[in-house]
């Protein structure tokens, strides 16, 4: 059937890091995951926001976890969208999270064919990056076909890379895939990873903070070209002058891109990658 903006709903988890995704476009909505601080249960971006949450890091004795929505999480907010003939739902990496299972458990029982789940393969901004290309194409009229064609060239063609100021959080929520080898490493050495087939996956290892900046520059540089169909976004994890840099370096490297959002990494994926963690997306697409 045609898509429109008009009868598709897009529905995003909360690790797209967007507070309120109805603000972007009004035909979106979120679906929040969970943090937990011993006893007490946060939905992220409902109860608990990224400032509150980096306050509750530093001052709390035991490290916080992580969890996946529920189906009937996800079935509450599909239902809740009953004007819309279809449902697009992008979540984070099946790689990393349960959401993907969730999602898709909610949209079968559903059994009206109205949801479709879409696993992005990142997670933050990438998120957003693949969710407003899906928008754009439904905003001029669209199809399954060329959704079904879009997901598979943005999981192909995409960029993702991030710098995590220590590898201890990542060890710890179980999130480090195949850059566990770089366990152990020196304070110093600050890895440069990446999504692999919707894993952490490392890149390059460099020393001192500023040398991982300027290195997720060159491999922007190196995999992108300048032109208005370059679309980009930065996050941080509580380290805003450092997004600030990485933000100037990028726009100064590419001046005709998109700078499609800042984000500020929330609670969840603060969790798993740590205060410091920087973040960089980018996709080009000419639509």
């Amino acid at each position: 059937m045609p898509l429109s903006a008009e009868n598709t709903a897009v529905v995003l988890d909360s690790t797209a890091d967007l507070s309120d995704p109805q603000v972007r476009h009004p035909n979106w909505r979120l679906v929040p995951l969970y943090v937990r601080f011993g006893e007490e249960t946060f939905r992220e971006y409902v109860d608990l926001s990224p400032e509150e949450f980096y306050r509750r890091l530093r001052e709390s004795p035991e490290p916080p976890k992580s969890s996946q929505p529920s189906p009937a999480d996800f079935q509450q907010v599909f239902e809740s969208l009953s004007d819309y003939e279809q449902i697009l739902c992008v979540v984070l990496s099946a790689r990393i999270s349960g959401t993907y299972e969730s999602a898709q458990l909610a949209a079968d029982t559903m059994g009206d064919g109205r949801v479709r789940v879409i696993d992005s393969r990142v997670t933050s901004g990438g998120t957003v990056i693949l969710a407003d290309a899906i928008q754009r194409r439904l905003e001029r009229g669209t199809d399954d076909m060329e959704i079904e064609t879009l997901v598979e060239r943005f999981r192909r063609d995409r960029g993702l890379l991030f710098t995590v100021d220590t590898l201890e959080y990542l060890i710890r929520g179980g999130r480090i895939g195949k850059a566990a080898g770089l366990a152990g490493q020196l304070l110093s050495v600050k890895p440069i990873l990446a999504f692999d087939d919707g894993e952490v996956a490392p890149l390059k290892k460099v020393r001192g903070r500023g040398k991982a900046i300027a290195e997720l520059e060159t491999i922007f540089e190196a995999e992108s070209h300048d032109s208005p169909g370059l679309h980009i976004g930065v996050g941080h994890a509580d380290a805003p002058a450092d997004c600030d840099e990485l933000r100037r370096r990028i726009q100064e490297a590419r001046p005709q891109a998109s700078l499609d959002g800042v984000f500020e990494l929330g609670p969840v994926i603060g969790t798993h990658g740590g205060p410091g963690t920087l973040g960089l997306f980018w996709f080009q697409d000419d639509v």
